[in-house]
């Protein structure tokens, strides 16, 4: 696989070309798939945080608006009033970097005005057409995933001709177009998009090859964390999912993974630093 270096996002180091790093996901939503609102509000959302960042997360991800099937969009208004009073909270009380998980613009560079650093947006730059310039003139990171359709109709039978080959050729295509927005490529990472728009049987395809993804030189970032098709091979609920998600993380790692996005930080930390032992020897 080839190597990828450290990166510095918001004057803090993430060293990649060390180890795995962990992106710990706070949502601020009452209707998350996951924790069911359990950290919607700004004050059980900001200890959530500092939780996460003492449990060993090397960055925290903060979304206020619900990507999980079926779900509802929510004004930008709305979805201000939930994320930006956490990242003001935050700032200069954590020492990791912030990532907003948005696909608003206007979310997007008030979120990175009041100290995120990263844009974590699930269509890609695809669903704001201010999205792309919001994140060349910030300077922010970028996180590109790969999504077939929306929240509201992804899972409505997705196709491909070769799963992993195909999201491999919208990535090309992707950081192209980031690239000539004026984002800066050294600030892309990419997201195969792990249960947006995928069959159970894409996503194991996808895991399983993860490696591919590798040679686009950008990190890879994976997310399974408690998702649907974990709860598929279980037949457990997404709260009751720790065990299948360390299975899948530890895959990842093992695949290709330079970063991986999860709820369950403390645990998956031991996931990663064991898996990731085994991938460098």
């Amino acid at each position: 696989m080839s190597a990828v270096r450290d990166v510095i996002i918001g004057g803090m180091v993430l060293p990649l070309s060390e180890r795995v790093c962990v992106m710990g996901v706070l949502n601020v939503t009452p209707d998350s798939f996951s924790d069911g609102g359990k950290f919607f509000g700004p004050d059980k959302a900001v200890e959530r945080a500092l939780e996460l960042a003492g449990q060993g997360a090397d960055i925290i991800d903060i979304g206020g608006e619900s990507s999980r099937p079926g779900a509802r969009s929510v004004a930008a208004e709305e979805e201000l009033e939930r994320v930006i009073p956490v990242i003001k909270a935050l700032k200069g009380r954590i020492g990791v970097p912030i990532s907003v998980d948005t696909c608003k613009a206007e979310v997007a560079r008030q979120a990175v005005r009041e100290g995120a650093s990263i844009i974590n947006d699930i269509t890609a730059l695809r669903g704001d057409p201010a999205m792309a310039e919001v994140a060349a003139s910030s300077g922010a990171h970028v996180v590109l995933m790969h999504m077939l359709g929306t929240p509201g109709d992804m899972q409505d039978k997705p196709v491909y001709g070769d799963v992993v080959e195909d999201i491999f050729a919208f990535f090309v295509d992707a950081i192209e177009k980031a690239s000539r927005a004026g984002i800066d490529s050294e600030k892309i990472i990419v997201d195969p998009g792990i249960g947006f728009g995928k069959t159970l049987e894409h996503n194991l395809k996808i895991l399983k090859g993860l490696k591919r993804f590798r040679d686009l030189g950008r990190p890879l970032l994976a997310g399974t964390s408690r998702k649907s098709f974990i709860g598929a091979l279980t037949g457990k609920e997404a709260g009751d999912r720790v065990l299948g998600t360390a299975a899948s993380v530890a895959v990842a790692v093992i695949n290709g993974a330079d970063i991986v996005r999860v709820h369950d930080v403390g645990m998956m930390r031991d996931v990663v630093s064991v898996s990731d032992a085994v991938r460098r020897i």
